[in-house]
């Protein structure tokens, strides 16, 4: 009918006041016990939230950043990345979108235990997930053409990764190992059996010089 509200106009795509917001808590904290099933849900997307996730892992709304850790924390368990590219706030009956800079997480901190084939690193996010980097929770390393440099990811969860924070991405290069790979000396990193290579030797040691 001509005047009535359209379906979720005050819900999660128009939570652009207190109580709107307030709505979005009072649904992502029904969802959002433990790490709900947001992969399982299919819900009608309600548009995007003037949200956003920078760089540095720190959430914004509306353009002021979020200082509450457990409401970050909160909004994290109902993250999902789709095949579109795109992340959203999943509730069982709703989908919205917000941006995100670079990855939704970060890593923040690693903790390496073992050795050889029998490492483990484990990392701790900003949100406090503790993932261990292996076959369900890759590591890969991207060029980073603006510095020259490489950038490292993590595999949370779903489509959702951490970056890894540039004090960690130290330590592991200090604990990287020159391995052979498909006949090339790469520089690698190990965890639970698998082997991850950060870049060539050859390239190692043209930086190093």
């Amino acid at each position: 009918m001509a005047g009535q509200d359209k379906p979720f106009e005050t819900g999660l795509a128009k939570a652009s006041d207190t109580a709107g917001l307030q709505a979005l808590i009072a649904r992502a904290a029904r969802a959002g016990k433990g790490l709900p099933p947001v992969e399982r849900w299919n819900p009608p997307f309600c548009g995007d939230l003037d949200m956003e996730i920078k760089a540095d892992g720190t959430w914004f709304y509306m353009g002021t950043p979020i200082g509450r850790m457990p409401l970050v924390q909160l909004f994290s368990t109902v993250l999902r990345k789709d095949a579109d590219g795109r992340t959203y706030l999943v509730t069982p009956v709703e989908k919205v979108g917000i941006r995100v800079e670079d990855a939704p997480f970060v890593a923040v901190e690693m903790d390496v235990s073992g050795e050889g084939s029998n490492q483990v690193l484990t990392f701790r996010t900003n949100v406090g997930d503790v993932v261990e980097a292996g076959p369900e929770h890759e590591l890969r390393f991207v060029d980073e053409d603006e510095t020259g440099g490489l950038k490292p990811y993590l595999h949370v969860r779903g489509r959702l990764e951490a970056l890894v924070a540039r004090p960690v991405m130290y330590q592991m290069v200090d604990i990287g190992e020159e391995i052979d790979v498909d006949g090339e000396a790469m520089f690698c990193v190990r965890s639970k059996g698998e082997v991850y290579p950060i870049m060539p030797v050859a390239t190692l040691e043209r930086l190093s010089a």
